[in-house]
């Protein structure tokens, strides 16, 4: 039992360090970490990284916030839909395989790293008048809510390269109000993983110990990072997870 709570200490500051870093909850660590490193059942694995995302955001988003990183109208239209989205994507796992969840999930990871990596920051960009529609942030919201509660992540995969390569928001602004809009989502998507069973508790707590002071310091890099550095930094790290996430589970489904 020792040696499970200190891996999951140590993958839950890990997930709160990129998290905090990267605007994405942090559930692209802990979910194959619950799976592979703690030995739970997959259904198990999507459920349990939803309620450490809280904790996770609001110890990160506090460096965004003092540093005016965060865009509150993307909030306002993004959060309403996001929360009704990710609470029916968490009905649907009742439902639909758990690993083809996971495979879905670095498809997602894989996805975001190539936007991010290959676009170009708003700033890079001399004279752009940038006024992205609310339309969009709905619209957003809705997918990344849906996504959100379907595969246990925070859904920050689908919103940060949405407002960097669609809505022409700065990369760390994109990372900061991904933050906050991820704390409105996770909550309605961990009650109804909650009633279904989904959710290890002593797992949780073991992550939530380690996610609180690594998303403070991820989020403390971030803001202080030069904005093609963090894009790079984002981009590969992403595309490392997504290619070693999605390695395991194709082969997972192939011996099974």
């Amino acid at each position: 039992m020792l040696r499970e709570a200190l891996l999951g200490v140590l993958s839950g500051f890990v997930a709160g360090t990129m998290g905090g870093a990267f605007g994405v909850g942090g559930a692209i660590i802990t979910t194959p970490a619950v799976q592979v490193l703690l030995g739970a059942r997959p259904i198990i694995a999507v459920g349990t990284p939803l309620p450490v995302i809280f904790p996770t955001t609001l110890s990160g988003m506090q460096a965004y916030r003092r540093a005016g990183q965060i865009d509150y109208r993307a909030v306002r239209w993004a959060a309403p839909p996001g929360a009704a989205g990710a609470a029916g994507g968490a009905l649907l796992t009742s439902v639909v395989d758990a690993r083809f969840l996971l495979l879905a999930t670095a498809a997602l990871i894989a996805w975001q790293a190539a936007r991010v990596g290959l676009g170009r920051a708003v700033a890079e960009r001399p004279g752009r008048q940038v006024h992205p529609s609310s339309l969009g942030f709905v619209f957003m919201g809705l997918a990344a809510g849906f996504a959100s509660g379907l595969l246990g992540i925070g859904g920050g995969v689908v919103m940060v390269p949405v407002m960097v390569g669609w809505l022409g928001m700065p990369l760390k602004r994109a990372l900061g109000t991904s933050l906050v809009i991820i704390a409105f989502m996770v909550i309605p998507g961990t009650i109804v993983h909650a009633i279904l069973g989904h959710i290890d508790w002593a797992i949780f707590l073991w992550l939530t110990l380690g996610v609180v002071p690594g998303a403070a310091l991820g989020s403390r890099w971030t803001i202080r990072a030069r904005e093609r550095t963090l894009r790079l930094t984002v981009a590969s790290f992403l595309m490392v997870v997504a290619l070693a996430y999605g390695a395991f589970e194709i082969h997972d489904l192939i011996v099974r």
